[in-house]
């Protein structure tokens, strides 16, 4: 799918688990989400999440549960009395109640939601992808950027090579020495790779590079838009003065931008791999909208679940717990482009 097409989903996600605390909703999100990443990583095996979304649902959840209750006292149903010990103040706490429990959950459930979808994101758009969407006039400081981030990824995946080498020559793990024969070939892989990296990026002219050019209208648009957003943020905030306010940060904002975009116009570069807007863009879009819109629209005091001050069981719609699968219309895609893939949990 196109790059933008993602960015809209991980967006809409975000946006419906942050408006929505009713439980089954968030369960029913998690479940979509850990389905499509199971379904992107048969797609693109090469690149695995350290942690199924699941299994870290089922870790954290019972976690922040446990935390809540102990660190919070609030709720009617109590599930143990309140306990004094005057000799020793750390074993003392207030009751622990069964909303401060399920108030926690639903806590974990919303981290894990979070976790689960970005996790699908991470796995879905490759750095390089993202890293048009910075502006060109800091082409330099994105390159940099992309070669930090995927510094972790390539260091793991050379790391498990490593082990998977050393055990087959019979090399066991008993103690801090051992690390040695692992140490060793992983850093001089990695100056090996920085030198290979610094003399591609040389042979490409990247040292080269003058970046773009600051004339006197581009520093003039600059001078002028921060001091208009200040002006405007002064105005807004400390003087009360609302509209004049905004319209100097918009004018401000737009000085900027432009002046950004103008010194892109000189920064050259290659695209090797253009991506088209496409129908099945289209309709994983619409899918996506369908599924926000109806949550956001259909019985708000359903999703605005509270477990205080008494707990009740959480409402549900089906139509609206329907209408969430159309967080799962990018897995269309997959399914398209793989005709069978194993859903593991």
């Amino acid at each position: 799918m196109h790059p933008v097409t993602w960015v809209i989903w991980l967006a809409a996600v975000v946006i419906a688990i942050s408006i929505t605390h009713n439980p089954l909703y968030l369960v029913v999100l998690v479940l979509l989400g850990a389905l499509l990443s199971q379904g992107v990583q048969s797609q693109e095996k090469a690149l695995q999440v350290p942690i199924s979304p699941l299994r870290f649902t089922l870790f954290l959840v019972p976690v922040t549960a446990v935390f809540n209750t102990i660190t919070s006292n609030w709720g009617t149903t109590i599930l143990l009395p309140e306990i004094q010990a005057p000799w020793f103040p750390a074993l003392s706490y207030g009751p622990l109640t069964v909303e401060a429990l399920v108030y926690g959950a639903i806590n974990g459930l919303v981290l894990s939601a979070l976790f689960t979808v970005f996790t699908v994101f991470n796995v879905a758009v490759p750095v390089r992808d993202l890293i048009r969407f910075i502006p060109r006039a800091f082409y330099p400081v994105a390159v940099v950027v992309s070669i930090a981030l995927t510094f972790a990824p390539v260091t793991l995946r050379q790391l498990r090579q490593i082990r998977e080498a050393q055990a087959v020559r019979g090399h066991r793990m008993r103690g801090i020495r051992d690390w040695l024969p692992l140490f060793i070939p992983l850093l001089t892989g990695g100056l090996e790779r920085a030198f290979q990296l610094a003399e591609s990026m040389t042979a490409r002219g990247f040292s080269a590079s003058s970046g773009p050019r600051q004339t006197l209208y581009t520093r003039l648009g600059l001078t002028t838009g921060l001091v208009a957003l200040l002006v405007g943020l002064l105005l807004d905030k400390v003087w009360n003065i609302t509209l004049w306010g905004r319209l100097g940060m918009a004018l401000g904002a737009g000085l900027i931008l432009t002046t950004v975009w103008s010194l892109g116009k000189y920064a050259t570069y290659t695209v090797y791999r253009q991506h088209h807007w496409s129908f099945k863009d289209s309709l994983v879009l619409s899918g996506i909208l369908f599924a926000l819109g109806t949550l956001w629209i259909l019985e708000p005091e359903i999703r605005a679940y509270t477990p205080y001050p008494t707990v009740t069981l959480p409402a549900f719609n089906p139509l609206v717990g329907s209408a969430l699968l159309g967080f799962l219309s990018p897995l269309l895609v997959y399914i398209k482009k793989n005709k069978t893939f194993d859903v593991k949990t």
